[in-house]
This record gives structure tokens, sequence and C-alpha cells, in this order.
């Protein structure tokens, strides 16, 4: 859907702006231009229970690799905030987690990625979890 969205208005940009391609060259150049790098989706911030820290970014699609980069926020010091990511990954889920104190900003990706889930917590692993929402 959202690829022949993008190619309608990317078709009608070109013909307002007289640049119009005519025929299947117009159609080609577009799916490939869509295909190599799909839209970010920015995200969050989601928040631990307790509103002590959260989380946001951007996921994004290119050449065939889901790329993730997130940022954490932990608003009272002296205890960790804590990202959860899940991601279901050549028909198996699999989960990891990264701890912060302070702010901080980290990346990560791979590739066969179909759906990621993320959430925050804060104080430990386990404690004061928030929501959990799909970023993929």
């Amino acid at each position: 859907m959202r690829k022949t969205l993008a190619i309608a208005a990317l078709a009608g940009s070109m013909a307002v702006t007289g640049l119009a391609i005519s025929g299947p060259a117009q159609a080609a150049s577009a799916t490939t231009a869509s295909t190599a790098h799909s839209a970010t989706v920015t995200w969050g911030k989601f928040f631990s229970s307790d509103y002590k820290a959260y989380t946001f970014g951007e996921t994004w699609k290119s050449h065939g690799k889901v790329f993730t980069k997130w940022y954490g926020v932990d608003k009272r010091g002296g205890k960790k905030g804590w990202v959860w990511f899940e991601v279901y990954r050549n028909g198996r889920w699999v989960k990891f987690n990264k701890a912060w104190d302070g702010k901080v900003v980290g990346t990560w990706s791979g590739r066969g990625i179909q759906k990621v889930y993320t959430f925050s917590c804060w104080a430990g692993k386990f404690d004061n979890c928030g929501k959990k929402y799909r970023i993929y």
C-alpha cells in the first residue's frame, strides 16, 4: 500500500513539474527507489511504568536489512534504565536488552527481521516496565 501511494505521489509531483517520464520506465524507477530504502518509522517516547526512564528512536529497512537507532533517557540518577527489544527473525523470537544510566544512544541491525517490539524498564531488567510497542 505504501509503495503504491509513494509511486502515485512521485508520479503526480513529476507530472506537475513537467518532468514526467512516460510508461514503464517511470514505474520501474519509482519501484527501484522505494525498495532500496523504506520509510523511516520514528517511535517513542516509551516510558517505564514509573515514568523515570524512557526510550525513543527510528527504525527502517534498507537493502533487506532492518536498522534501529534508539535513545535512552534516565531522568533520575543512581539506578539504570533498560530497553528491551523482541525481534521476530527467521521464524523465531529473539529478546535482548541494553542498560544505561543517564543518556545513551545505541544502534543494532539484522537481516530476516519481520517484527520488532520494544519496552522500557527502570531500576532493574524486569522492574517498573512500561507498555510494549511494535516499532517494525
